[in-house]
């Protein structure tokens, strides 16, 4: 589409239009089992941004009631988790959401607990770069601080 666009612009007469591109890869992207009582559970990964130009991620899209893009922030040592419209992806750049930084919060489990060795099928929502699946391993607490590649 954007080709046929570049291409109608330029048989008009405005000439070539460059366009910076964004290149988005996601690893590492994970969950954390939670308790049979939890009403939310918190989704983390890697983002990189290869491309030339900066990115967004503005939404992610997964089979639950709510699901926001949160940072934690620390006063007087107790966390709060607060609501963030995007997390910026700058060219060039990796952005790590995990715990006690950005973070997916899936809301609302309802008695639904994120339980070790299924997944999260979700999608990641990009001003630039549009629309990426990714599923999210869900992994044992003992294994939190262990990286893995997904």
């Amino acid at each position: 589409m954007k080709t046929t666009i570049l291409a109608a612009l330029a048989l008009l007469g405005f000439g070539t239009i460059a366009m910076a591109e964004t290149a988005i890869s996601i690893t590492d992207a994970r969950a954390f089992e939670t308790a049979p009582s939890a009403m939310a559970g918190g989704g983390f990964l890697t983002i990189t941004n290869t491309g030339s130009s900066d990115d967004a991620l503005i939404a992610v899209r997964a089979d639950f009631p709510r699901v926001e893009l949160h940072t934690t922030e620390f006063e007087n040592d107790i966390a709060r988790m607060v609501h963030v419209e995007t997390i910026p992806v700058p060219a060039g750049q990796t952005v790590t959401l995990e715990p006690g930084g950005l973070h997916v919060m899936f809301m609302g489990l309802q008695g639904n607990p994120l339980n070790a060795g299924e997944s999260i099928a979700a999608t990641l929502v990009f001003e630039q770069a549009g629309e990426m699946p990714v599923s999210f391993a869900i992994i044992a607490r003992d294994m939190a601080h262990q990286s893995h590649k997904h």
